[in-house]
C-alpha cells in the first residue's frame, strides 16, 4: 500500500475512483465531448477516454443521438434511491442544533402544506423564553417569517396569499403591514437578501429570521428560523443574523442534494 508524504496510507484504487467522479461531475456541469472532459477534469486524454468507456458500461454515462456524453441512467435511479432516503427533519436536525447554540434562541422547521405553514420541528434556545408553536401546528404563511420564506421564490404568489390569509383568517395583529403593497414591497426586499423577517405580526413581542431550504431541483422544500423576544432581537441584530440563518438552511440545502451556493 502505498502512503502520501506525510505516511498516510492511500487505499488502492481511491485516485481512479475521484477521477472517475470528477469525470461524472464534468458531464454534469456540461462537457460534451472527451476534449471538453480533459480540460475539466485536467487528465490525459487516455486516463479520460478509458473513464468515460467504464461509466457507459456501468450506464452512469450515455451518448445522446447527437453523439455527445450525457448522464446515464444508473444516476437517475441511483437519484431516486437518495430521495427516498432522505428525511428533511433528519437531515436537519443537526444543523438545527448547531443554530441554536449559535444564535442562544429558538429555531423552528416548517413546510408549506395546503397553503399554510406547517412546522415540523422546534429547538429551544438557552434563553428559556416560551414561543407559541409546537411541532404540527399550522400557521398563515404571510403572517411569519418562516411562512413568509416559504415564499420567497415564489413572487406570483405574494399579494394573493396576503389578502388570502387576512381574509381567511379574519386576524388584525397589531404590527400587521399597512397594505398589500406595503407587504409585496417587503417581499421584494426579502427575496433580494434572502432572509425574511416576522415582526411580530404573528406573535406580540416576538420577532424572527427566516431562510428558505432548496431541494436538489432548486425548488423550496422548507424554511427555517431564528425566533426570539424583541428584547433581543433589535433591528442590528436581525441583519447580521440574517446571513447565518441562511448559510444554515443552505447547509441543510445541500444535504437535500442541492448546489452549494457560491
Amino acid at each position: 500500500m502505498k502512503t502520501t508524504g506525510e505516511d498516510t496510507p492511500v487505499i488502492a484504487g481511491t485516485q481512479t475512483l475521484m477521477n472517475g467522479l470528477n469525470v461524472l461531475k464534468s458531464v454534469a456541469d456540461g462537457a460534451q465531448t472527451l476534449a471538453d472532459v480533459v480540460r475539466a477534469t485536467s487528465l490525459t486524454r487516455s486516463t479520460a477516454h478509458r473513464l468515460i468507456q467504464a461509466l457507459r458500461a456501468a450506464r452512469f454515462l450515455r451518448d445522446t443521438a447527437e453523439g455527445t456524453l450525457a448522464l446515464g441512467p444508473a444516476l437517475i435511479e441511483l437519484g431516486f434511491q437518495a430521495r427516498d432516503q432522505v428525511s428533511l427533519q433528519s437531515v436537519a436536525r443537526p444543523i438545527l442544533l448547531d443554530l441554536a447554540e449559535e444564535a442562544k434562541d429558538t429555531i423552528h422547521l416548517a413546510v408549506e402544506d395546503h397553503g399554510e405553514c406547517l412546522y415540523l420541528d422546534k429547538v429551544h434556545g438557552s434563553r428559556n423564553v416560551e414561543i407559541r408553536s409546537w411541532p404540527g401546528v399550522r400557521m398563515p404563511l404571510t403572517y411569519t417569517g418562516i411562512g413568509k420564506a416559504l415564499l420567497l421564490d415564489s413572487p406570483e404568489r405574494w399579494e394573493p396569499q396576503f389578502v388570502a390569509d387576512r381574509s381567511r383568517m379574519e386576524r388584525q395583529p397589531q404590527h400587521d403591514f399597512s397594505s398589500t403593497r406595503a407587504f409585496v414591497n417587503a417581499m421584494h426586499t426579502y427575496a433580494e437578501q434572502g432572509f425574511a423577517y416576522d415582526l411580530e405580526e404573528n406573535e406580540p413581542g416576538i420577532r424572527c429570521v427566516a431562510a428558505p431550504i432548496h431541494d436538489a431541483t432548486g425548488a423550496v422544500a422548507g424554511a427555517i428560523s431564528v425566533s426570539a423576544m424583541t428584547q433581543v432581537m433589535p433591528p442590528r441584530r436581525m441583519k447580521s443574523l440574517g446571513p447565518v440563518v441562511r448559510a444554515a438552511a443552505d447547509r441543510i440545502s445541500v444535504e437535500l442534494g442541492a448546489r452549494p451556493a457560491r
